[in-house]
């Protein structure tokens, strides 16, 4: 019963939100970091490569830690961490490399171009010129 929503970005700052549920996200269970797999399940030509992820309280995948759980670990730089003076350490928690059914967000990056469908597009559009009502004063 996993769900997950895809982030994919290209080499040209464009990226893409999908929503992947039941069926769709199965393949992507117990893939790790680094991986690479074809991007025709969210509808692109060419292959993704994960770069990371989070869980539903926003804790971070990190690469170098090994499986899907949760673990306190000391760090000084790197995913998780925010900014840290020469020499700091902090104990932090963060998720394993693996993409468990837990996870929430994963982050890819495309090996290609973006194809963005316009019609997909265009419904949002639509939304933002009907909400824009004046206001009452």
């Amino acid at each position: 019963m996993a769900t997950f929503k895809l982030t994919i970005s290209d080499k040209k700052g464009k990226s893409i939100t999908r929503e992947l549920k039941e069926k769709d996200a199965n393949p992507l269970l117990g893939l790790q970091i680094g991986n690479e797999l074809d991007a025709a399940i969210v509808g692109q030509a060419g292959k993704i490569k994960i770069t990371g992820g989070s869980d539903k309280s926003g804790v971070p995948l990190r690469e170098d830690i090994h499986g899907g759980a949760r673990k306190y670990i000391l760090l000084s730089k790197g995913v998780g961490l925010r900014d840290a003076e020469k020499g700091q350490r902090f104990r932090k928690l963060i998720r394993g490399n693996t993409i468990t059914e837990e996870a929430y967000q994963i982050n890819c990056s495309l090996d290609g171009e973006l194809k963005i469908d316009e019609a997909a597009a265009a419904p949002t559009e639509e939304k933002k010129e009907t909400t824009d009502k004046p206001k009452k004063a």
